[in-house]
């Protein structure tokens, strides 16, 4: 539709042209009013088109033939005013038909094709001719060659821009088939991991099960009750017992299978300053917040959201103990969230290929997980994941997040 729009911005300004040379240079008699009210409904159907159009993602083929017909019958009235098929002109309609072949489906095609063969039959008989001066009664000829150059390079001019521009249309449709093959690919990766966490978390779930009683039972022992070193080692395997469960099911929501129990109503900057405080606690003040939440709203955050901001922050931590500065602002309707760290960044090849499984720094067999699930759940939510490094040294990752993919119904609104 947009190709569309522009060949008619160039109409318009082609038919004044035209309109304005023959009638002014040429001395020929023509209906001004007439023919110059074409151009501007057509300007006018223009301005409506991208006013109407701006939030739209897309058009259906009902529409685009029912804008090639407005300009095939805007033609039409145009040759009636102007000798009909006597105008060199006429030839435009091949124009309209080729756009149509392009554009449309071979059926619909066909239509605009049927309807531009029945103007121009209808023009051979009727029109109203053209009123021209004396030079031009004696050797019509001239005029109609002359017209016919001109028609003949404006066909050829649009066509060639069309059809770049189509041609740069199908590119940009290819890389984005190619793109949602890949997530698809991506998609397929996250339900065979999710699968395998599920057999996982059956698998794991008697073992852990069976440690707990025993870790229980040992705090009951008079002999390990009377020593309080090994109660807090007891205490310390039962916190990472539970940390073990809590592995499990994030890796379960990660993979896409959250349900609607682990969700929690909070604010944006109760979020982010509970999660910093976390990790830093875990990391002894390693973690820095910078908040620059300027206003507050309530969001429903899973479990899910968590573990991807906690994937990023213990991957940072790995490469850069002593510092990890968090950034946590709002701009353009979206929660910004930058992690910075003092590390050594990422090489070229892994800049390439970040966000893909298995794509990983550390040389573990199954590594790269982490960063893969950050960048699939923070695409679910909307939003996109930015990999740099920066000029001072060490690695930026940037969470964008759409405030009304997280945001409660009520403000969202």
């Amino acid at each position: 539709m947009q190709l569309l729009i522009q060949l008619r911005w160039m109409a318009v300004v082609g038919q004044l042209v035209t309109i304005w040379y023959a009638s002014q240079v040429l001395r020929i008699g023509l209906p001004l009013p007439q023919l110059v009210a074409v151009p501007a409904l057509l300007g006018l159907v223009n301005v409506a088109t991208m006013v109407m159009g701006c939030e739209r993602e897309g058009y259906s083929y009902f529409e685009l033939i029912g804008a090639l017909m407005l300009d095939v019958v805007a033609l039409t009235w145009q040759l009636y005013l102007s000798g009909g098929t006597t105008n060199p002109f006429t030839f435009l309609f091949l124009l309209q038909i080729a756009i149509g072949a392009i554009l449309l489906p071979p059926n619909w095609s066909w239509i605009v094709s049927a309807i531009a063969v029945l103007s121009v039959t209808a023009l051979s008989f009727r029109f109203v001719p053209m009123d021209l001066p004396g030079e031009f009664v004696r050797d019509p000829l001239r005029l109609y060659l002359a017209g016919s150059y001109v028609c003949f390079f404006l066909i050829a001019a649009l066509l060639v821009f069309f059809v770049i521009a189509i041609d740069r249309n199908r590119r940009q449709s290819d890389a984005a088939l190619a793109e949602l093959r890949q997530r698809a690919a991506e998609e397929d990766h996250i339900v065979r991991i999710g699968l395998l966490a599920s057999g996982a978390a059956h698998e794991l779930g008697t073992p852990l099960a069976t440690i707990s009683v025993i870790v229980r039972d040992w705090f009951k022992h008079p002999a390990i009750a009377a020593q309080p070193d090994l109660i807090e080692e007891l205490d310390e395997m039962e916190t990472e017992l539970q940390r073990c469960k809590s592995i499990v099911s994030g890796i379960l929501l990660s993979a896409g299978e959250a349900r609607s129990e682990n969700l929690e109503v909070t604010t944006l900057d109760t979020f982010v300053r509970d999660f910093a405080a976390e990790w830093a606690a875990r990391s002894g003040g390693a973690v820095r917040l910078v908040n620059r939440i300027d206003r507050d709203l309530r969001i429903v955050a899973d479990r899910a959201l968590r573990q991807v901001v906690g994937n990023v922050i213990e991957n940072a931590l790995e490469v850069s103990p002593r510092r990890v500065e968090v950034v946590a602002d709002i701009e353009d309707k979206r929660l910004r969230l930058v992690f910075r760290d003092e590390g050594p960044g990422f090489s070229e090849e892994m800049l390439a290929r970040i966000g893909r499984p298995y794509t990983s720094t550390k040389g573990r067999p199954g590594g790269g997980l982490g960063l893969f699930l950050v960048f699939n759940v923070v695409r679910k939510l909307g939003g996109h994941v930015d990999v740099r490094n920066r000029d001072q040294g060490g690695a930026e990752v940037t969470l964008v997040i759409p405030l009304k993919s997280i945001a409660t119904t009520r403000e969202a609104a």
